[in-house]
């Protein structure tokens, strides 16, 4: 029963320590994802290379690991408003062209990342993007100035 504590101990830290660190350190994989991995990884390793006396202590914890994450899950499915707190907001950086100074630091952005977000999706100058919001995920998501070519309007944000 220890060890069903210590993983749920582990797993509450781990999720408080990815949602401080913020979005913006990985792009595919989410922060709490890596972590998850590389503690399950260990776990096993531990029990694998018997510095651990018991395979059934990092099975046990594993387990733990893997339900709390079908838990948050099926609470984010069940409960809109828990979201937020799971897995944050979508967080407006750049508007009108103006990059939000205040917003980006607490968002730990910097103008040199958003600029090469933005030369990716082939945005030269903060004059030419509309919007760009920082996702849940950790990518930059990017809506230029309206061209006078008769285009659509891109989905509104916020």
């Amino acid at each position: 029963m220890e060890i069903v504590f210590r993983a749920l101990f582990v797993f509450g830290f781990l999720w408080f320590i990815t949602r401080v660190t913020g979005r913006s350190t990985l792009g595919e994989l989410s922060t709490f994802q890596l972590l998850l991995y590389v503690t399950m990884g260990d776990l096993v390793q531990q029990a694998v290379t018997q510095q651990d006396y018991s395979v059934t202590s990092a099975v046990l914890a594993v387990g733990v690991f893997s339900l709390l994450t079908v838990l948050i899950s099926w609470v984010n499915t069940r409960f809109s408003f828990a979201r937020p707190l799971t897995h944050g907001t979508p967080v407006v950086v750049v508007d009108h062209g103006e990059p939000l100074m205040e917003t980006m630091r607490t968002e730990r952005v910097s103008l040199d990342d958003l600029m090469a977000a933005a030369r990716e999706e082939g945005l030269h100058r903060f004059s030419d993007i509309r919007v760009a919001v920082l996702e849940t995920n950790g990518r930059i998501s990017f809506f230029a100035e309206k061209e006078e070519s008769g285009a659509p309007d891109p989905p509104s944000v916020g």
